[in-house]
């Protein structure tokens, strides 16, 4: 029994200092490996998958949630040509548990913050032949831009082709479709559909209420 007892305080407290000593920050071996990872930048310990790092840019003070997924390409190893896949700007918080999957190109302006469990991908399966199963069909690409200052919510999704524009608003569960959003968008729904807009004149369009324009704890926001 206190064998049991000693083992579990070892790697309780392995476990602990792994999580305050082991992300990897600007300067060391394991950051060397991205095309560009800015001072200040972390990401937390312990990522989940990572891989393409010379693909990768990341922005200075920049961080990473734990169990992040970060790849550029199918698979490591892959030469994937001269330009970066994916890059993440200056000042950006990811949540954790976040995705970011990226095979064309997938762009994060700076200072986008994103709660826990995002995806955002390039890439999507396709169906195109009735007698191929999907998983076996060669997926489509198409190309990601998140405006920078915009804010996504706990668990949504960002499908290929989505480009937002400056300061918009991702509600949390919210799955994007494809498209160009303007500056300022609040999107939310499944599919995602934008509910709110701003205007230079008239202001929000449909006004902002106290609920809306401030944050209740505990619960996400639009």
């Amino acid at each position: 029994m206190r064998v049991s007892q000693l083992m579990s305080w070892i790697v309780r407290g392995a476990w602990s200092w792994a999580r305050r000593s082991a992300d990897i920050r600007a300067g060391t071996r394991a950051a060397r490996r991205f095309a560009a990872f800015g001072p200040g930048t972390s990401i937390a310990f312990p990522p989940a998958t990572v891989f393409g790092e010379a693909w990768i840019e990341l922005g200075a003070h920049t961080l990473l949630g734990a169990d992040i997924t970060l790849t550029a390409g199918m698979v490591p190893g892959l030469d994937l040509g001269a330009e970066p896949l994916i890059r993440v700007g200056g000042g950006c918080t990811i949540g954790r548990g976040s995705h970011i999957v990226a095979h064309r190109s997938i762009e994060l302006g700076d200072d986008v913050f994103t709660g826990p469990y995002v995806y955002i991908t390039d890439q999507n399966h396709v169906y195109s032949d009735p007698e191929v199963p999907v998983g076996r069909q060669w997926p489509a690409d198409r190309p990601v831009r998140i405006g920078p200052g915009t804010w996504i919510g706990a668990n949504a999704v960002i499908l290929p082709g989505v480009r937002l524009g400056r300061n918009c608003v991702v509600a949390a569960g919210s799955v994007v479709r494809p498209g160009e959003y303007p500056d300022h968008s609040v999107i939310a729904g499944v599919p995602g559909r934008v509910v709110r807009g701003y205007d230079s004149e008239a202001g929000w369009v449909p006004p902002l209420t106290i609920g809306d324009a401030t944050p209740a704890r505990g619960r996400e926001q639009v």
